[in-house]
C-alpha cells in the first residue's frame, strides 16, 4: 500500500447499503442484489483528500462520472467506505441491461437443457 499524503485518508468501495440502492433501476429477472454490486467494489487501494476541517469528499466517481460511490462513513480500520450509488450513477441502467441479457440467455440454456 502507498504511503499517504499530507491531508489524505484511505478509503475501501463496498456494494450499496439500503440507503444506496432504494428505488433504483433493476429490469424484470434480475436479481435485485445484482443492483448492489459496483464495479470497483472490494477496492481498497484509495485514498481521498480531505478538507479544511478534515471532511472527505461525499461522492467519489469513476469512468468520467458514470460511475458514482457515496460517502458512508469509516469502517473499524478508520478507512472512509464508499458505497456503490447506483441512482446516482449514469451507466447504471445500461449494465444492468446488460447483466438482465446473461441472465435470459442463461435462462433460455437452462430450458433447453444445457449448461
Amino acid at each position: 500500500m502507498a504511503t499517504l499524503l499530507r491531508g489524505e485518508v484511505r478509503a475501501i468501495l463496498q456494494p450499496a447499503g439500503h440507503t444506496q440502492y432504494q428505488g433504483a433501476y433493476c429490469p424484470p429477472g434480475v436479481p435485485f442484489r445484482e443492483v448492489r454490486r459496483g464495479p470497483f467494489d472490494g477496492k481498497d487501494d484509495v485514498a481521498v483528500r480531505t478538507d479544511i476541517n478534515g471532511d472527505v469528499p461525499r461522492l467519489m466517481t469513476f469512468g468520467k462520472g458514470q460511475v458514482v460511490y457515496e460517502y458512508d462513513g469509516r469502517d473499524k480500520k478508520n478507512r472512509a467506505v464508499y458505497r456503490y450509488a447506483p441512482n446516482l450513477s449514469s451507466s447504471h441502467r445500461a449494465v444492468m441491461d446488460g447483466v438482465a441479457e446473461v441472465y435470459a440467455e442463461h435462462a433460455i440454456n437452462q430450458a433447453k437443457g444445457g449448461q
